[in-house]
């Protein structure tokens, strides 16, 4: 791919903001087709204490000059929620003439759940072992890759679960990694849907590439207009949502996990997880397993009446 107009926006920020503001750089400059190298990367300094959040834009240094001021001001947005940010500060330059599309490659690596599951992009090597799991997902075409602390989470408890001939339902599917992780350990059905259209082709894509399309039914659906009640209802139910989604819809999300069964909660920031574990537990669930993860928390919770 030849590189005019393709330039590297950085920003400099503390080790536990890493996540935000990855996110805010994809959502004002990631392609919304999510092509190669869309993503953003991190690059962190464990002794400093700091990272640098990197993504690559079809745009020329100047034309992204122009928008610093929206970089700014989501910076700031940031920082009114209470996150210190360190430094703050924004890098804008060209990029080399060298071939940027595989550059980004080596910063994205496999990775393993136990020896029963592994997630790969297609260019890593791979020796599969006896009974283990490959999923196969590029970063460039994928809204999660499991890199993320609660998409692992889910990951981990996918695994956890696997042997119990459950049914999955994937909320807010994004990249499709969870249910396609659970079609291939063995969950059955396996429903997913999400709000975002891109998300929900880069899905199907994803499914197809993993040879599971037949085993995932995936479709675009707006939980806040979603019935109260499922068709069924799920052994092991997946919501990686923010906080206040996951409490607005909690009845909806209840009704789809059946008696006993299994509800993971992730996307949660640390400080809001108590007041999310509070709403759940008043619903009928008991909190087995968390786990905290720089901001973030997740947690599995088990339906008990």
């Amino acid at each position: 791919m030849k590189t005019e107009g393709v330039s590297l926006v950085s920003v400099v920020t503390q080790l536990e903001c890493e996540e935000p503001v990855a996110a805010l750089l994809e959502n004002l400059l990631g392609d919304r087709q999510k092509q190669a190298g869309s993503n953003a990367a991190v690059y962190s300094n464990i002794e400093k204490g700091e990272s640098v959040v990197t993504i690559y834009a079809k745009a020329t240094p100047a034309e992204l000059n122009k928008r610093r001021g929206e970089i700014e001001r989501g910076l700031a947005e940031l920082k009114a929620m209470g996150l210190e940010l360190g430094s703050g500060e924004i890098l804008i330059e060209r990029v080399k003439r060298e071939d940027w599309s595989e550059s980004w490659k080596k910063y994205f690596k496999k990775i393993e759940v136990g020896d029963a599951l592994v997630i790969k992009p297609s260019w890593s090597k791979h020796t599969r072992k006896t009974g283990q799991a490959v999923v196969v997902l590029d970063p460039g075409l994928s809204f999660g890759t499991g890199q993320h602390a609660t998409t692992s989470f889910c990951l981990e408890e996918l695994v956890k679960h696997r042997n119990s001939k459950a049914g999955l339902l994937d909320i807010g599917t994004g990249s499709g990694i969870l249910a396609i992780s659970a079609a291939k350990l063995g969950y059955a059905p396996v429903e997913a849907f999400d709000f975002d259209p891109v998300a929900v082709r880069v899905a199907l894509k994803n499914c197809r590439i993993n040879r599971v399309e037949k085993k995932v039914a995936v479709s675009r659906k707006d939980l806040t207009k979603m019935a109260l009640r499922g068709r069924r209802t799920f052994e092991v139910v997946c919501a990686n949502l923010m906080a206040p989604l996951l409490i607005a819809e909690k009845v909806k999300i209840i009704n789809r996990v059946a008696e006993g069964g299994t509800l993971v909660l992730a996307g949660i920031l640390e400080t809001e997880f108590t007041r999310v574990r509070k709403e759940f537990e008043s619903g009928g669930f008991k909190m087995v397993r968390s786990k905290v993860e720089r901001e973030w928390q997740s947690g599995s919770f088990v339906k008990v009446s």
